[in-house]
């Protein structure tokens, strides 16, 4: 069943016509690109002195921003085959009640936060914190912490909801409603996790992809999305760094980059698609 807002988002958009694989393919092809170019990646750091098999956090800050930006293009892509895309089919519309959508995101939040806490105490095993976040620069002085909160808190958030709110969600409701699209894309945003979060997390990840996509089911735009999981990155570094005011300071400012970052690259993509 096609609600107002989707029917509204798609006749304005014309992300109807995509196709329900569309959105898994382009994932495929993400994944397969970012894995060419994180080896391509670390081979030069390897040939400037850095470890193979242990590579310094500077490497894995490029090989992490190539398979983030690799997802959006992918995405921008295969979405092509269809028609020139524009910033409306991936969700990157205003939201009708900002104050709305604020009360949406932080109560989807604190939902995730107690079933996670539950899933965590039936396991009996406490939720740890995401490898990758020392991996990019975690605890490696101001820099190496500078770039983890860039690339998790302002890249991840953006490039992750453009390809699986804003693409797969979106090409995959037009095959069975938005609940099994719902169903689906949380199941692969978790699986893509696999290697970069501990395996008692991946559970409640695919939970919290089920939620965003409901959250740009009901609001028809990706940007509450994109907020809320810079929310839940800006709070899984915070902890990993032991942090406590800076938590919130980090979300904010997360929050003023990802704006000045979707204004500048809104008005490229409309000069350059117009």
């Amino acid at each position: 069943m096609v609600s107002a807002v989707q029917a509204d988002e798609d006749a304005a958009s014309g992300s109807g016509a995509w196709n329900p694989w569309y959105g898994p393919l382009a994932l495929a092809v993400g994944f397969i690109a970012s894995i060419v170019t994180g080896v391509i990646i670390v081979v030069i750091g390897h040939s400037t002195g850095a470890s193979l098999t242990s590579p310094p956090p500077a490497v894995l800050d490029l090989a992490t921003f190539a398979e983030e930006v690799g997802f959006v293009l992918s995405a921008i892509w295969i979405a092509s085959w269809v028609a020139r895309p524009r910033p409306e089919q991936f969700g990157l519309r205003r939201v009708r009640v900002w104050w709305q959508a604020v009360v949406v995101v932080f109560g989807a939040y604190l939902t995730f936060i107690v079933i996670s806490a539950i899933w965590a105490a039936l396991l009996n095993t406490p939720s740890s914190e995401k490898k990758l976040v020392t991996d990019i620069g975690g605890h490696a002085g101001a820099i190496g912490v500078l770039a983890a909160c860039l690339v998790t808190c302002v890249l991840a958030p953006i490039c992750e909801e453009f390809l699986f709110r804003g693409f797969i969600f979106g090409a995959l409701r037009n095959w069975r409603g938005p609940w099994i699209a719902a169903a689906i894309t949380g199941v692969l945003f978790g699986a893509v996790h696999v290697g970069s979060a501990p395996a008692v997390d991946l559970v409640p990840l695919g939970l919290l992809g089920v939620i965003l996509c409901l959250i740009r089911q009901w609001a028809g735009s990706l940007y509450p999305c994109i907020a809320l999981h810079a929310l839940n990155n800006s709070i899984a570094l915070g902890l990993n760094e032991s942090w406590g005011w800076q938590i919130p300071v980090l979300f904010v400012g997360a929050l003023a980059l990802i704006s000045l970052t979707l204004v500048f690259g809104l008005r490229v993509a409309r000069v350059r698609f117009a």
